[in-house]
């Protein structure tokens, strides 16, 4: 347990000594984060044009699946090419740039070419279908397109992206392009990732990318305005666990602060190289895998164009990986395959630290990783997207107690306080469970063109701070320390009591014969709504071991938990409804939870 306990001296990375925290003991819902070190008042171009300076000959950019990696240098170089391409095509600061690509070389450089000349990188889904492509286009007036001739997805085979493209510009042999569904798109600019699978010299209204990335003049580009960190850079779509997706609008200052903030926090520096499967079109893969490493000089590797187990687990052991990224359900498949001896254990002894974050993270879950992978300083993030995402984070030597049942305490210049659901203007005690809501640096601007729905989340206090609603259930207690509780929609109200989902799913995660779960509350007519669990049976089980039944499941939470809190439906599932990011969508489990009751009851009134 030392590894988890050994004192460290202060640094100037945000980390607060335990000692200083206990002198001030909170009584109030209320914290604010440290107010060191200083934030950085640049654009992201020029912080990376600093870290270029220092770290030019250092690993930027590994590409396990091209097996291709970047210098920092080269990064550079390649980024004012691209930036220069990109202005020869008409793009100028301001224009929103929509990138639907998997984690590769070409999407790490566009980046940096769009943060260079002020243009805002919007991400896509590459799970998108045409529609919504379509709509993301039209409601920010988006005005170029970077796709591959191939969409990768986790566990499924490629996807050509032809009848998308056809979708939106219809004759693509065309030698101009024009689109009736989308009439602000200017051009398409396409990278061929079907290792020949597919021909795209006919479609002549697209532009190759090798077009604008191979040009022999790599001088820095002039944006065609004088830039500001305080404009927007990055436009996100939010994942949409519970709701359509909402574009959230973040700024050079907040997205650079805050990786800058998550790779101190993680104690990053130039020797680090971090495997990160997460996706780069979500703000895990972008701000929290990589513009926490750009901001330290560290290495970044894409073990594969979307999430694969294997290619993770092959990436961390040929690259000596310090750092492994993952939501807890990605976390769970590396384990699974650790477990079944589908890959040899070793090369793992280089980790040291990490990131698990996009959903809680069971206590049984960070126990293992600790044990298996090595993870002993893995941190915890907890944010969201339009927090740009990241308000509250461990370090990597908090108690362990304090890294598997809290989130951690807030980055440097950030507030927070746990507020009534139903009056925003009252903040709750310590260790009171109520919404939580963040101020500062981090928080968005606005969701584009959605004045009501901006209004909605973010609210003006009597002092003129502006708080951004989570709708995140959440406690702090004296220390400083926030615990998320779940959704406030998520809730589970049987009879009058308040039943929080992630002390089932925690309880029922212990269980030996059990590989995910997740709990949700369904209509019932005495009780209003009653407890249901969705059971991932583990595979492989010792030997003379029976599969799980509904009743263990039961009597499992019964002996260790309230009677009320026992699941009244057991559904055993293959897998769960996913945003890209791997977060599950209890709203369709919700859905699916009525409709098999629905099942069940026309097959017993039969």
């Amino acid at each position: 347990m030392r590894a988890f306990l050994r004192p460290r001296s202060p640094r100037c990375h945000g980390q607060l000594p335990h000692l200083q925290a206990r002198r001030s003991l909170l009584t109030l819902a209320k914290v604010k984060g440290p107010s060191e070190p200083p934030l950085l008042e640049e654009t992201v171009g020029e912080n990376f044009s600093r870290i270029v300076s220092a770290h030019g000959d250092r690993n930027a950019v590994i590409s396990r699946h091209q097996n291709k990696r970047l210098t920092y240098h080269q990064l550079d170089l390649d980024s004012n090419v691209v930036a220069r391409g990109l202005q020869s095509l008409g793009v100028e600061k301001g224009d929103r740039v929509c990138v639907s690509l998997g984690n590769n070389l070409e999407f790490a450089t566009i980046t940096y070419a769009l943060f260079k000349l002020g243009a805002i990188l919007v991400p896509l889904n590459p799970a998108f279908t045409a529609p919504q492509v379509i709509s993301a286009f039209n409601h920010l007036s988006a005005s170029h397109l970077v796709i591959g001739t191939e969409t990768n997805l986790p566990y499924k085979p490629p996807r050509p992206n032809v009848s998308l493209l056809e979708a939106i510009v219809s004759d693509l042999k065309s030698s101009s392009l024009a689109s009736e569904t989308v009439p602000s798109l200017k051009n398409i600019i396409l990278v061929d990732n079907s290792a020949g699978r597919i021909d795209p010299s006919p479609f002549r209204a697209t532009t190759p990318w090798g077009s604008i990335s191979q040009d022999s003049d790599s001088s820095p580009p002039t944006p065609s305005a004088p830039l500001s960190n305080n404009e927007v850079v990055n436009i996100q779509f939010t994942s949409g666990t519970t709701s359509m997706p909402k574009a959230a609008c973040l700024s050079h200052r907040s997205i650079l602060n805050n990786g800058n903030q998550i790779g101190d926090r993680m104690l990053l520096t130039p020797q680090d190289v971090v495997c990160c499967p997460p996706p780069l079109f979500h703000c895990f893969g972008c701000i929290l895998g990589y513009m926490a490493t750009a901001t330290h000089g560290s290495a970044i590797v894409f073990p594969a164009e979307a999430f694969d187990p294997l290619a993770s687990l092959k990436a961390v052991q040929e690259e000596k990986a310090t750092a492994l990224y993952g939501v807890p359900t990605m976390f769970l498949a590396e384990l699974e395959l650790i477990n079944d001896e589908k890959v040899a254990y070793e090369g793992f002894q280089y980790l040291r630290t990490g990131i698990a974050a996009g959903s809680s993270v069971p206590a049984e879950l960070m126990r293992k990783l600790h044990k298996t992978l090595n993870l002993t300083e893995l941190t915890i993030c907890y944010g969201m997207t339009e927090t740009s995402p990241v308000s509250a984070m461990t370090t990597t030597d908090d108690p362990l107690e304090k890294r598997i049942n809290t989130v951690g305490r807030l980055l440097p210049h950030v507030e927070a306080k746990v507020v009534d659901p139903f009056d925003h203007n009252r903040v709750l005690n310590v260790g009171e469970r109520g919404e939580l809501a963040v101020h500062g640096y981090l928080v968005m601007k606005e969701y584009w063109g959605q004045p009501d729905k901006t209004a909605e989340a973010m609210k003006t206090d009597d002092e003129g701070k502006v708080w951004m609603h989570t709708g995140d259930e959440a406690s702090i207690d004296e220390e400083g320390y926030v615990s998320i509780t779940g959704r406030i929609k998520d809730l589970i109200i049987r009879g009058g009591e308040n039943i929080h989902p992630l002390e089932i799913e925690n309880c029922l995660f212990a269980h030996d014969k059990i590989a995910e779960v997740s709990v949700v509350g369904l209509p019932d007519e005495r009780y209003g709504e009653v407890v249901a669990a969705f059971v991932v049976k583990r595979h492989h089980l010792p030997e003379g071991e029976t599969d799980i039944t509904p009743e263990e499941v039961r009597s499992w939470v019964k002996a260790r938990m309230g009677h009320y809190l026992v699941p009244k439906h057991v559904f055993f599932v293959q897998d769960y409804p996913k945003t890209a990011s791997g977060k599950i969508q209890k709203f369709k489990l919700r859905d699916l939870g009525v409709e098999l009751l629905k099942q069940s009851e026309g097959q017993n009134s039969r």
